[in-house]
């Protein structure tokens, strides 16, 4: 199996959990927030057990000495809080709570025809082209 391979595999493993978990539905993901009123607190267990995969997973991987489809990780080489980090994530969750997707969810939700969805990632890919426009 070849790093295409194993990228689509590894896409498609991860699209079904997000379409299992109920996060590509915006409704369910906005009642997560909705913590005076219709709140659905099943998320916090998606994201729970998604941190514990994630954590077990890193502490595996990173044992060896090389990834399997590459010459080495490409891992966060800086660690401070800066910013960027700081409005990059409160965007994200202002984001999040506004549209009810978050990049993880929107891209299995295209495959609903949700127009939503689509309107969604069209105003995520303007926003990381501005982004490196800006950048440069």
């Amino acid at each position: 199996m070849g790093r295409i391979s194993s990228a689509l595999l590894i896409g498609l493993v991860f699209g079904a959990g997000i379409a299992l978990s109920g996060m590509i539905n915006p409704a369910k993901v906005l009642n997560f927030f909705d913590v005076a009123g219709n709140w659905d607190p099943s998320l916090a267990f998606v994201m729970g057990g998604a941190l514990i995969v994630t954590a077990i997973g890193y502490r595996l991987v990173l044992k060896r000495p090389v990834p399997l489809f590459d010459t080495r990780f490409h891992l966060p080489a800086r660690r401070d809080i800066d910013l960027p980090l700081l409005a990059g994530a409160g965007l994200f969750g202002v984001g999040w709570g506004i549209a009810g997707f978050c990049p993880g969810g929107s891209i299995p939700a295209l495959g609903l025809g949700e127009p939503a969805a689509l309107i969604f990632v069209a105003s995520m890919i303007c926003g990381i082209a501005v982004t490196r426009l800006i950048r440069r």
